[in-house]
Parts: structure tokens; sequence; C-alpha cells
């Protein structure tokens, strides 16, 4: 059996045009045929996945049958909004802007999340300091399961980092859930009321990986970039002339006060690391061919595909459809 090729560029798209579209074809015929749907309404945030996403949209279905959504909320950073904004009208569509802290005041998403780190960070005070939850990276080739701390950042930038006992962490992580799920109701009230789709943007690494919230941002009804590693990613948002602004902004969670990036909260190495080693494990390729590569070292290597074994069988549940197999 020959080797699948492995080189540093095996990622690159040879003909860019014509995935673009294949994807906007694809696209069209799926809302409008399979799914009977007028248009697409998609969340944008100023990050590169919903800019590619809502870019594809465009080309798919018209401006005219369009319409962005921005929800920002308290942690939300201000340059989201700004971004996504300025995409909008680069690209002619309409836009809503769905202020949510109200909503998540109303679920309690705020106090819940602040008591489970007050019990990690006795004395944490919420209207002075800042917080992020993330994976420490040396634990990617570790072979041990990765484990989540919390970071306190103080008004004069120092920093209180704590491990996080799996109950606090799970009580941190399903009030932050709630940022995710409102955003997904307010986007199918719009389809809705208007007959269109929603069109998420997840990419290849959130899906497979689980860097989803069920029901949240994996709310969709269509994924168009789904299959598209990050770099692929930034590949279509340069053809797609996605602003400069939006292409070299580091990719982030915003979902927390403190600032923080999506290699430190879930995925652990930059993108175009990460989606070398992601293939190399997806093809079978062997860790010292990924090590002539990447440059890390191959047994290394081993215990990052075990890692992301580890990874697709935990988050697992998170793909699967609703259990409907009971016989009566």
């Amino acid at each position: 059996m020959n080797s699948p090729p492995f080189h540093k560029d095996v990622l690159k798209i040879d003909d860019i045009e014509s995935l673009v579209g294949h994807i906007t074809e694809k696209l069209k015929q799926d809302v409008t045929e399979q799914l009977q749907r007028y248009g697409g309404v998609v969340g944008i945030s100023g990050g590169v996945d919903s800019s590619v996403t809502i870019a594809l949209a465009v080309r798919a279905l018209g401006a005219e049958n369009v319409l962005g959504i921005m929800m920002p909320e308290r942690d939300s950073s201000p340059d989201s909004l700004k971004l996504s904004l300025d995409l909008a009208d680069q690209l002619g569509v309409k836009t809503v802007v769905e202020e949510i802290t109200a909503a998540l005041d109303g679920f309690g998403c705020y106090p819940r999340r602040d008591d489970a780190v007050k019990e990690v960070v006795p004395g944490y005070d919420p209207a002075r300091q800042k917080m992020k939850i993330g994976l420490k990276q040396q634990a990617a080739g570790s072979g041990l399961p990765p484990l989540f701390h919390v970071t306190v950042v103080n008004p004069d930038g120092s920093e209180i980092v704590k491990r996080l006992p799996t109950a606090q962490l799970r009580a941190i992580i399903a009030a932050s859930n709630f940022k995710q799920r409102s955003r997904m109701s307010i986007l199918y009230y719009h389809a809705e009321r208007m007959h269109d789709a929603v069109i998420g943007a997840p990419n290849r690494h959130e899906v497979d990986e689980g860097f989803f919230v069920k029901y949240g941002d994996g709310g969709a009804d269509v994924f168009p970039i789904g299959r598209l590693y990050k770099s692929q990613v930034y590949q279509l948002a340069e053809y797609l002339e996605i602003p400069e602004s939006i292409r070299k902004r580091t990719p982030t969670t915003d979902t927390y006060s403190a600032e923080q990036t999506q290699e430190e909260f879930f995925y652990q190495f930059p993108f175009e690391k990460l989606d070398l080693l992601w293939h190399g494990f997806e093809n079978g390729v062997e860790p010292e061919r990924v090590s002539g590569v990447t440059g890390i070292d191959p047994k290394e290597i081993e215990l990052i595909y075990r890692n992301f074994t580890r990874k697709i069988r935990t988050t697992a549940y998170l793909r699967m459809p609703p259990i409907n197999d009971y016989e009566i």
C-alpha cells in the first residue's frame, strides 16, 4: 500500500476557484432545494470562520438573501462587533445586532460561572478581576489526559492560575454554554421568521474534535466549511477578499472576560501545526514522517495521536443525533 503524501504544503488548495464554486453551488442547492428555504442567516463574530461562511453564503444565495447577525454580550471584545459590521458592509448584506447580556443574566449565566470560579479561587471578584479557562500546551504530548486550569487576571496584570477540579470545570462550561445556546435561539428566530436556513461556521477541527456546543454553535442546518482545515479556511479568506484585519486576527474564543486564544483554550497548538498533525493522524501517516515536517519528536507525536483519539471518543456524543431507536 502506498503511503499518503505528506509535506508542509499538503493542505494547500491547488484550484481554489473550483473549490469555492463547488461549495457555493452545493450550498445553494442545499438551502433552496433540500431545505427548501429562501436564503440564509449567519451569525458573524469578526472571526475568520464566520467571515468565510457568510462570504460563501453571499456567493451562493445573493447578498439580498443573506442576513448577518451579531450577538455581543458583556464579555465580548468590542473588536468583534466592529469587524463584523465592516465585513457586512463590504459584502452588502443586511445585519441585525442582538445584545444577549440580558438573556444571559436571566439564565444566571454569569453568577453560576463566577460561583464555580470562587470555589477554586476564593475572593475572586468579577467586578475587578477577569477570568478564563484553558489547557496546558505541554500536556498535549505527555500521554496524560489534558487538565484544565482557571486563570484569574488581576487589575495590575498579575495572574492566579489554579487547576480546575472536575465539578467546577463542568459548572463553568455548563454556564458558559448558555452563550452559544442563546445565540442559536436568536439565529433560528430570524431564520424562521424569514423562512431561511441557519448556516453554521464550524470548521473541520471544531466538528471532529468536538470544539462546539451541542445545540449551540453546533446547531445549524448546514456547515459549508465543516470539512476544511483551518489553514484552508484562511486560504479561502484570502481568495474571497476577507479584510486583512480579520485574517490577521488571532483566533479567539471570545467567551470569557480575559482575553484568550482558541489554542490555549482547547487546541494546544497553533493551527498551522495542528492542521498537519491532524491530517497525519487522519490519514495514518507514520509519526516519523510527521516529525520530519513538524519538527516534533516522533514519540511525542504518538502521544498526540492518542490524545486526538481520546478527544474524538470523549466528544462523540456531541456529534450524535437524538437516539430514537426504542421499539414499542
